[in-house]
């Protein structure tokens, strides 16, 4: 028996050394900046174990998070290839962002140089005060070894006085790995001199995790210090939608943000991170002004990161994912952001109605809703979402942005089941947390469908779905808002209205300015479907010249000649076009949008039942 019981645990180790011998070696990642005055950085790629045939990589067209096309092979250069002893291979370039090496041996070397200047969630920026690195703008990578392990080393830290910040996992000093590629594209990393402030919560097992705030910016160590609690008043004021943390890897979780009036506006949510980025001058002072996109990235670590649209799985970073769920990734987000503020307490109910208004609006007068379920104008975003394209488009009228669609969908769902069900929106978002975030069970449109079945019941799930997600029908939001004491009615509707002309100063063909007009208010893009200017036939290209006989030569030129009009006055606009001078006649209309207001400042009375439902919808749910 003691004989066949060695015979087995030799066996055992034997088939463990075979197995580690075969298992395939890390891709190491090498990252220097030697001139990061210049926005570059040097970056070389050891690649073992490399596959036979003919070695392809390539830069990323897409992002994490990001749902849009993009160009990150057009920042490297200088791109080369040898092996272990420096000697050179040849190396093509095949397209524009894919490099092959047809002939090599087992271990190969790519060098290349990144130049980036972007401070965002999307792109790379390197200079002398911060390297901020999104994995798909930064870092090539091995066609076909996407399942290897990849090890990262941060050069020159000490050099700048740089610490790092990320969610890849720490192995030695300046050392950081991820077990492969889609792991290692979701992990951006600041390299900078920030301050952090860090906290321990406790999950549904009393296992504790951290959460850690990094901020690079111009603030004290004290004013961090503070941001950092009301992150964390924040942050349990999520959990409480969920019932509980996600478990995080290595058990941390880290916002990486970067506050500075030269970074550009974005928030890009990770698995156990978030890239936060705002154009203002610091924290200090700004507090509650930026924590709405701390609420809204932060909520992602449930909806999107872990309750996955299937169609984001796995994500392509050769071309953008298109998805039909946005609606609920990021419209309920979206909705949930600005809520779980009010009830955390930075957002006053007079602040919300104005948030609340603006869903509204977009559902109810936006000419791409009136025509397009939330699932097709989620489709949209492998266009709409940080795209880059310079010639013009019709979004004014032929797109809603999902977020705020998805938003508005949220908002009547959660009064529909507190008034219907006597549930929430809450009670929704775990049973889907449940079924298919905390299992990580990738989901459809028909699987959100089911899930709000089981709260409620299949027939209003199926009718809800068919009216709202894939129809175009629209919610009574005006009945809905008034069971918590809130008016929805109509802004100035005794002015005359045109509607809006998009006349702000753009840019051109190739980032350049827009020729000057010497004469004269231009229309620089599409005019709204309905609108009194879109019926008077005027459009971008146009040039109004005079209204009622007055010169016009700016926007507030035009906007006095509606001081004293009310709806059903006419307009005569004298204008030019590339067919010549023209003239037509504007009929102006009552404002078709809403505003959002209390009962109490509507001079209405409010009734305990109302300000019961209300205090229930926005109240603190932290225990």
């Amino acid at each position: 028996m003691k004989k066949t019981l060695l015979l087995a645990f030799a066996s055992l180790f034997s088939a463990a050394a075979i197995a580690q011998q075969d298992a395939p070696k890390a891709i190491y990642y090498s990252i220097s900046f030697p001139n990061a005055a210049h926005h570059e950085a040097e970056i070389t790629i050891t690649i073992p174990q490399a596959p036979t045939g003919p070695l392809l990589v390539r830069m990323s067209r897409s992002s994490a998070g990001r749902y849009a096309t993009h160009e990150f092979g057009k920042n490297i250069y200088n791109v080369a290839a040898t092996d272990v002893n420096g000697k050179a291979l040849e190396l093509k370039q095949v397209e524009g962002d894919i490099y092959s090496i047809e002939e090599h041996p087992s271990t190969v070397k790519v060098s290349y140089t990144l130049f980036g200047n972007w401070t965002d969630g999307t792109y790379a920026s390197i200079d002398p005060s911060h390297a901020h690195l999104n994995m798909p703008a930064t870092f090539m990578w091995v066609v076909g070894q996407d399942k290897r392990p990849v090890t990262f080393q941060f050069n020159d830290l000490d050099k700048y006085g740089w610490h790092v910040a990320t969610q890849l996992k720490h192995e030695d000093k300046n050392v950081y790995s991820a077990p492969n590629l889609q792991y290692m594209m979701d992990c951006p990393t600041e390299l900078s001199d920030y301050k952090i402030a860090s906290w321990d919560v406790v999950n549904y097992d009393n296992k504790k995790e951290k959460i850690n705030l990094t901020v690079h910016s111009d603030d004290s160590q004290a004013v961090i210090d503070n941001f950092g609690k009301m992150v964390a008043r924040m942050v349990q004021e999520e959990k409480a939608v969920f019932g509980e943390f996600p478990a995080y890897d290595y058990g941390e979780y880290t916002f990486i943000s970067d506050i500075h009036p030269t970074t550009s506006g974005d928030g890009m949510e990770h698995r156990n991170s978030t890239c936060i980025t705002i154009p203002a001058p610091k924290v200090e002072g700004l507090e509650k002004r930026l924590l709405g996109v701390f609420a809204h990235e932060y909520f992602h670590s449930w909806n999107v990161k872990r309750i996955r649209p299937k169609s984001l799985e796995p994500f392509n970073f050769e071309h953008a994912n298109m998805s039909s769920e946005l609606w609920f990734a990021e419209g309920f987000t979206q909705y949930y952001g600005e809520l779980l503020l009010v009830r955390s307490g930075f957002v006053d109910l007079d602040d919300y109605t104005g948030t609340v208004a603006g869903l509204v609006n977009q559902v109810l007068n936006t000419p791409a809703a009136a025509k397009y379920p939330a699932t097709q104008m989620s489709r949209y975003s492998v266009y709409a979402d940080a795209g880059v394209s310079i010639d013009p488009n019709n979004n004014a009228n032929d797109f809603t942005s999902y977020y705020t669609y998805g938003g508005a969908i949220a908002l009547a769902l959660d009064l529909r089941l507190r008034s219907d069900f006597n549930m929430t929106l809450d009670d929704y978002m775990r049973q889907v947390w449940l079924s298919r975030g905390k299992v990580m069970k990738p989901y459809t449109v028909p699987d959100l469908q089911t899930d709000l079945g089981k709260v409620t019941n299949p027939k209003f799930a199926a009718d809800f779905f068919r009216k709202y997600i894939t129809g175009i029908e629209k919610n009574n939001y005006e009945e809905l808002l008034a069971k918590a004491g809130l008016v929805l009615r109509k802004i100035n509707p005794e002015k005359g209205w045109a509607g809006s002309l998009a006349t702000t100063a753009g840019r051109g063909r190739a980032g350049q300015p827009r020729a000057g007009n010497a004469e004269g208010l231009p229309i620089l893009s599409s005019t709204i479907i309905g609108s009194p200017v879109y019926k008077a036939g005027l459009d971008a290209g146009d040039v109004i010249l005079k209204v009622n006989g007055v010169d016009i030569k700016d926007q507030k030129g035009f906007d006095d000649q509606l001081n004293d009009k009310k709806p059903g006055d006419k307009l005569t606009v004298n204008y030019k076009s590339r067919t010549g001078s023209h003239e037509t006649t504007i009929v102006l209309e009552a404002n078709p949008n809403f505003e959002v207001v209390t009962f109490e400042k509507a001079g209405k009375p409010l009734s305990k039942e109302q300000e019961t439902f209300r205090n229930n919808w926005l109240q603190s749910k932290v225990k």
